[in-house]
């Protein structure tokens, strides 16, 4: 059976107000910053800082801790971690490319923080589609969902030197490889025996999407 984690009247309400207020406030200030050159290079430090703190926030309304969980989420770290290092050392899966030092401390070339952004991105997805009642169709829509934010965040990370091009091109096969591996883990997600919703996941996806389409037009 899962295990919810109980929702508690006024208390946990506020705790959920908060927590989206503070959503808001970090990607807006995130965007600002980034958009100014002068205080770029600091922002783009805090890149890690970001996703660390999207993660804890996910986390902290998660209602489904069952050992499922864990299993998917270890799943979903390794498996985004293990195809950025055939991406990385092969030119496979998503063509040539190799990461720049915006995300931090990497092992083996690849930045260790990437695991976790698979991770937040897959489970934000997932849950959004959650109601979704065909576990096949609800991956494909999930995997499409991740691809198409993938599309927008693009230019962007290359402009912030999150990652750099062969040739400054940005291949198709990305976008195939990114939907495969995408799909695959929201297939993991799906079959996994846990709550999928959280009621914070659709603010923190459409905010991605909000600020990535907006620094296409600040930051290039």
């Amino acid at each position: 059976m899962h295990k919810v984690v109980p929702e508690r009247g006024s208390s946990y309400q506020l705790r959920l107000t908060i927590a989206k207020i503070v959503i808001l406030v970090l990607h807006v200030v995130g965007l600002v910053g980034l958009s100014i050159p002068e205080y770029q290079d600091w922002f783009l430090s805090l890149t890690p800082v970001q996703l660390l703190s999207t993660l804890v926030i996910i986390l902290l309304f998660h209602r489904g801790w069952t050992d499922a969980f864990p299993i998917f989420a270890a799943a979903a770290f390794w498996i985004g971690f293990g195809a950025e290092l055939i991406g990385i050392h092969t030119g496979y899966l998503f063509g040539d490319y190799v990461y720049g030092p915006t995300l931090g401390p990497k092992l083996w070339e690849v930045p260790v923080i990437i695991g976790v952004n698979w991770f937040i991105l897959a489970y934000l997805t997932g849950s959004v589609f959650h109601k979704v009642p065909n576990d096949y169709y609800a991956a494909f829509l999930g995997a499409f969902a991740m691809t198409a934010l993938d599309y927008i965040m693009e230019p962007v990370a290359v402009a912030l030197d999150f990652w750099y091009w062969k040739f400054d091109i940005i291949p198709v096969g990305n976008y195939i490889g990114w939907f495969g591996v995408s799909y695959i883990i929201h297939l993991i997600f799906r079959k996994a025996n846990f709550e999928k919703y959280n009621p914070v996941a659709l603010l923190l996806l459409l905010t991605l999407v909000a600020f990535f389409t907006l620094l296409n037009f600040t930051v290039l």
